[in-house]
């Protein structure tokens, strides 16, 4: 029992340090916003533009991934993806204009996205669907890790040896991963040469699995929520270093301490998690999330709120995210078995569309003033919220007309029809 609780938790980490390639390269670098600027002779709105790349790379990329971890299992897919990180990275350090920065970032998550999508697939694969939720908020706990450390890792390195040394350590910690992943992490689905790969049977499995209420109604919910983490990642670094001031390590830490309340808030959600439904938690986290985006865009607006209001409002509405990322993801993958690779890729590649959409939002819209990133956050909350309830009456709907037709075929099969 020893040994499989620790073969368990071995697994989790290193699923939860694939996921957690994708926020480390969009974290790490954020302090490094100005001194990037400087370096490169251009603006940090140009610089941002790296950042929106990085998020079309992963959404372009999951799609990829998806039909391709069905087809030749889980592992050799992992293995190109995460090299190609690996190559993109250390050419991104050695990069000397933002136009070739914003390119190779492009590359980069084309290659780092096959570890977000591969280790959503490899949960569907070893654990039971009513552990999945649990499983994602264990995961969300090492991921929620790398907004502490990374932006603060990415501070002192600019601070300190420069920026350039930030894409080097991302560069050592896909090595690292890829060796842990190779020796450590069993292949959870073995090749299927019967999974085709050309266009047609591609799209059609991947309209088998939009059509599913319960797929396109929690994706998009969890999707448009986490919208508004993307708009806070965009906006930070305008919001902090250049309207209220604060220096490259001190925004480290307050990155830092608000990624500490979704720690909080992830794990809270698997001790819920034994009492109520991941669809009644993920309601009230909603609302909730509405509730401190507006208080934070009216406050912002009219200028009521200082430095500690802001972080205190931005770090209330980031806690929801640890119950609505979960329980979305564990519901949007519930239906899937034997083609959760697919399933995964869309899901990932839905979420990065749009929170792609809203960060791209936020750079283009930021001026003088906090206002674009915290309408842009609450009108994502809102949004969230609408498509859930609507979204939750087609499945009852679709779950009726199953249930009459269940009750038809029944009464056909009694009177010997």
């Amino acid at each position: 029992m020893v040994a499989q609780a620790k073969s368990k938790f071995l697994r989790i980490l290193i699923l939860g340090m694939l996921t957690a390639i994708g926020p480390f390269s969009t974290d790490m670098y954020l302090p490094g916003f100005p001194a990037i600027a400087e370096d490169l002779h251009t603006t940090i709105a140009r610089v941002t533009l790296s950042l929106s790349s990085f998020f079309i790379g992963i959404s372009v990329g999951q799609l990829l991934y998806g039909p391709l971890l069905d087809r030749f299992g889980r592992k050799r897919p992992l293995y190109f993806g995460m090299s190609l990180y690996l190559v993109a990275s250390v050419a991104c350090a050695v990069c000397s204009t933002v136009d070739m920065l914003i390119t190779l970032r492009f590359f980069q998550a084309l290659g780092g996205c096959a570890g977000m999508v591969a280790s959503r697939a490899i949960v569907r694969d070893l654990f039971p669907v009513s552990e999945i939720a649990k499983v994602f908020s264990m995961l969300m706990l090492v991921v929620a890790v790398s907004p502490i450390i990374a932006p603060t890792v990415g501070g002192y390195v600019t601070a300190t040896i420069g920026w350039h040394y930030i894409f080097v350590i991302l560069a050592l910690l896909a090595v690292f991963v890829l060796t842990a992943v190779h020796f450590f992490m069993p292949e959870s689905r073995p090749p299927d040469p019967n999974i085709s790969l050309r266009p047609r049977p591609i799209i059609k499995s991947f309209i088998t699995v939009f059509k599913e209420p319960q797929f396109y109604t929690y994706s998009f919910t969890g999707a448009i929520a986490a919208a508004g983490l993307y708009a806070y990642i965009a906006g930070s670094p305008f919001v902090f270093m250049e309207f209220f001031k604060v220096t490259e390590q001190q925004y480290g830490w307050i990155f830092a301490g608000v990624a500490i309340c979704l720690i909080i808030a992830s794990q809270i959600n698997s001790v819920l998690l034994r009492k109520y439904k991941s669809e009644q938690i993920i309601r009230v986290a909603l609302l909730c999330q509405f509730i401190a985006g507006a208080g934070l865009c009216v406050g912002t607006y009219f200028h009521w709120l200082q430095l500690g209001s802001t972080i205190g409002l931005i770090a209330l509405f980031l806690c929801c995210q640890g119950f609505i990322f979960p329980n979305s993801s564990a519901l949007s993958m519930a239906p899937f078995s034997h083609n959760a690779g697919t399933a995964s890729a869309l899901l990932g590649a839905i979420q990065m569309i749009i929170g792609t959409c809203s960060s791209v939002l936020v750079s283009v819209m930021t001026g003088k003033s906090p206002v674009p990133m915290t309408a842009v956050m609450v009108c994502c909350a809102g949004l969230s919220f609408c498509v859930l309830m609507m979204g939750r009456r087609m499945i009852r709907y679709r779950a009726s007309i199953a249930n009459v037709q269940e009750e038809a075929a029944e009464m056909v099969s009694e009177t010997g029809m």
